[in-house]
C-alpha cells in the first residue's frame, strides 16, 4: 500500500485539534490528549510510565528518534529529549523504561541482537538530563541484547532482565540497581536459564502472584524458526534469586532443559509460539498457564494448564472447527491469536482474555472443571477508542495501560518480518489516555 492510499484517513486521525472523548457502550469517558507524531512504518512497543508527580512516555518519533516525554500529572505541557539513537524495521527494539527510587529515569531501547543502549537521568525525573550510560552490570554480557525489561522485586527494588544472545540460542541475564551507588550489579552468579549452545528460552513473566511468589512460564526454541518452540515450562521464585519447581524442589541455576519442569510437552511444530504462553490466577491463588497449540484434529485451540495437588492439569478450552494457525519461519510475526493470563470472576468463574484474527474474545470458563462455559465479542482499551477515533486504512491502533489508570494509545502498520517496505507512511499521533 502507498502513502496516498492512507493520507485521507491518516486527515482524519490527527485533525482534532483539541482532546476527543471517546464514550462507548458500556466503557467510561476517556479524556484523550496528543503528545507526539510518531513512527508508524512498523509496530514496536513504546513505554510509559506514571509516578506521584509526572507521567513519562518514550517512544520513536516521526524520524524515528528515540525520544522521552515528561508531563506534569496536574499539567497540560509536555517537555521533550531527543536521545542518539533511531530505529530501523525491526520490531523487537522495544524500548523499557523505569523510575528508580531516587526518582531517577532509567530508558533501555533500540536493541534486537545489539550492544546495549542505555541512557539515564540524573537528579530526579527531568528528562532534559537523560545521557547516555556505555554499560550496567556485566560489559561483556551486554554486546547482544534483546528483550529488555524492567520489574521490581518483592523489596520494590529495581531488577533490570534481558536475553544475552540470539534466537535459539541465548540466556537469561538479571541484574539489580543500587539507588544509592547508583549502579547496577548482576542479581543472579550464573544465567537463570541455560541454552546449552542448542536452544534459548521465550519467557513470560516473572508474574507475581497474590501467594506472594514471582511465576514464570516459557517454551524452549531450538532455531530462530518460530516453528520450532517446544515443552511449555515453569518455574517460581521468592526473591528473583533462588527458583524451585513448582513442588518446592529447589532448581539449581542456570535451569536446562533436562531439570526444567515442563508442564506441557509440546513438540516441535506442535502449534506453541513464544510470548503466548501466559500466567494466570484462579480464586485459590493457584497459578494457571494460557497457551495454544495444535489439538489432534491439528487446529489451533487454547489450553490452560493449573497446577494442582497432583501435578499440572491441561485442559482443552476451545473446540473452533476450522481455524490453524501455521506459523513458522524468523523475524516478526503478525499474529493471528494472542492471549491473557486467567482471571477469577466472581466465585466460580474466571475468565481469559484473547484476540483471534484481530477480534476480541472473552473465554468464560468453570473454576472448578476448567470447562469452557461461553464465550463472547470482547473490547479492549483500543477497541474502544476506535470509535473516537479514525485508523488509518491497513493500521492498527496499539495500546499501553498503566495500572495507575492512564494509557497510550498509537497506530502503525503491522510488523512485516523485520523487513523494509517499498514506501514510508505518514506519522501517526501518539495520544495520552486519561482516566
Amino acid at each position: 500500500m502507498k502513502a496516498a492510499d492512507w493520507l485521507g484517513a491518516l486527515l482524519l486521525a490527527v485533525a482534532p485539534a483539541g482532546p476527543v472523548v471517546a464514550q462507548p457502550a458500556g466503557a467510561t469517558a476517556a479524556e484523550l490528549s496528543a503528545i507526539d507524531r510518531v513512527w508508524s512504518g512498523h509496530y514496536v512497543p513504546f513505554a510509559l510510565a506514571v509516578g506521584e508527580r509526572a507521567i513519562l512516555v518514550a517512544n520513536y518519533d516521526a524520524n524515528r528518534q528515540l525520544t522521552v516525554a515528561r508531563r506534569p500529572r496536574d499539567g497540560s505541557y509536555w517537555t521533550y529529549h531527543r536521545l542518539d539513537s533511531w530505529t530501523g524495521w525491526d520490531s523487537h527494539n522495544a524500548i523499557a523504561m523505569a523510575v528508580d527510587a531516587n526518582g531517577e529515569v532509567h530508558v533501555v531501547a533500540n536493541m534486537h541482537n545489539d550492544p546495549l543502549v542505555y541512557f539515564r537521568s540524573t537528579g530526579g525525573d527531568d528528562v532534559r538530563t537523560l545521557e547516555r550510560v556505555p554499560a550496567m552490570a556485566d560489559p561483556a554480557l551486554e554486546q547482544r541484547m534483546t528483550y529488555p525489561v524492567f520489574l521490581h522485586d518483592g523489596e520494590g527494588r529495581l531488577i533490570f532482565k534481558y536475553r544475552d544472545g540470539g534466537s535459539g540460542n541465548g540466556n537469561e541475564i538479571y541484574s539489580r540497581y543500587d539507588p544509592a551507588g547508583r549502579s547496577w550489579h548482576k542479581l543472579l552468579a550464573a544465567p537463570l536459564v541455560d541454552g546449552e549452545g542448542q536452544r534459548n528460552a521465550y519467557f513470560v513473566g516473572p508474574v507475581l502472584g497474590p501467594d506472594g511468589w514471582f511465576h514464570l512460564a516459557w517454551v524452549w526454541r531450538d532455531t530462530p524458526d518460530a516453528a520450532t518452540n517446544r515443552d511449555l515450562s515453569y518455574a517460581r521464585s521468592r526473591d528473583l534469586q533462588s527458583w524451585e519447581r513448582s513442588d518446592g524442589t529447589p532448581l539449581p541455576l542456570p535451569i536446562r532443559l533436562p531439570d526444567a519442569e515442563v508442564v506441557d510437552p509440546v513438540p516441535v511444530r506442535g502449534g506453541m509460539i513464544n510470548n503466548n504462553t501466559v500466567p494466570g490466577f484462579d480464586q485459590q491463588g493457584r497459578v494457571l498457564i494460557t497457551y495454544h497449540k495444535f489439538d489432534a484434529a491439528g487446529q489451533t485451540q487454547i489450553f490452560v494448564a493449573r497446577r494442582e495437588a497432583d501435578g499440572w492439569r491441561s485442559v482443552q478450552v476451545t473446540r473452533w472447527p476450522d481455524f490453524r494457525w501455521d506459523f513458522g519461519g524468523g523475524g516478526s510475526l503478525a499474529s493471528r491469536l494472542t492471549v491473557s493470563g486467567a482471571e477469577p470472576l466472581g466465585e466460580d468463574r474466571l475468565t481469559i482474555r484473547v484476540v483471534r484474527d484481530g477480534a476480541p474474545l472473552l473465554l468464560t470458563l468453570n473454576s472448578a472443571t476448567l470447562a469452557l462455559i461461553g464465550e463472547a465479542p470482547d473490547r479492549r482499551l483500543a477497541d474502544r477508542l476506535a470509535s473516537g477515533l479514525a485508523v488509518p486504512q491497513g493500521m492498527q491502533l496499539h495500546t499501553i495501560e498503566d495500572a495507575n489508570g492512564f494509557a497510550i494509545a498509537w497506530p502503525t502498520l503491522p510488523p512485516h518480518r523485520d523487513l523494509p517496505l517499498t514506501d514510508i507512511p505518514p506519522p501517526t499521533v501518539l495520544r495520552l489516555v486519561e482516566p
